[in-house]
């Protein structure tokens, strides 16, 4: 049965208020991490919580191929009601990266098919797709690790991390960190690929936050356990 808006809202009404809350400087901000459009994420979010959950008015808005459109439509969704193939069409459609991003940690993450395109995600020739994949995996590292083979997991990111993809890069590396930092005794071997490797060294890293560098980054998580 479709659900109603809570106040009768139509797909063409969504897409004017996202339209009117068009700001250039939010674009210009947008358009330095890849994502083509200029809607503060705050306000989408009050838009959200306007709207509640609504499946069917998040299918519609997704299939407008609209970066704001699509991001709302991943906060209203309702993640388990997406079969596998839809799950996979959406990734393999979700270029910019803040859809990419929400669409695997939002709704992918809480699926029931999370950990079968996981591995299919993982050995996709796409790097984009694999590495949603990765993530999934980091997911698991962190929250379910039993079954996993971590050292093989290392030997892959040690043999393949530095060539990667810029996307694929940052989700192999930040599986590295967590790893070394959720498994003691892998963790001197996990520094020392980050050491040899180098990815993510000089990154650019404000004051107060942690380094993507993975021996940095797992050096302060560690501290912060051991303080905690």
């Amino acid at each position: 049965m479709a659900t109603e808006s809570p106040a009768g809202t139509t797909p063409a009404e969504i897409m004017a208020e996202l339209a009117a809350l068009e700001d250039p400087r939010a674009r210009a901000v947008n358009e330095k991490h890849g994502d083509d459009h200029g809607v503060n994420l705050g306000k989408l979010r009050a838009i959200a919580k306007r709207l509640r959950t609504q499946q069917d008015l998040a299918v519609r808005l997704w299939e407008t191929d609209d970066t704001a459109a699509r991001l709302l439509a991943l906060l209203i969704c309702r993640p388990k009601a997406f079969g596998r193939d839809a799950l996979d069409r959406m990734l393999r459609e979700a270029r910019a990266p803040k859809v990419h991003d929400w669409l695997v940690n939002y709704v992918v993450k809480k699926s029931p098919h999370a950990e079968e395109l996981r591995v299919a995600w993982s050995a996709d020739p796409d790097p984009v797709v694999a590495s949603a994949g990765w993530a999934l995996t980091t997911e698991r590292v962190r929250k379910k690790p039993e079954g996993l083979d971590l050292p093989g997991l290392l030997d892959v990111i040690e043999a393949e991390m530095k060539d990667a993809p810029d996307r694929l890069q940052w989700a192999m590396n930040h599986c590295l960190a967590q790893i070394g930092i959720d498994h003691p005794r892998l963790r001197a071997r996990a520094v020392g690929i980050g050491e040899r490797l180098e990815v993510l060294k000089d990154y650019p890293t404000s004051p107060g936050c942690t380094s993507p560098y993975a021996p940095d980054w797992i050096a302060e998580m560690v501290r912060r356990q051991n303080a905690g």
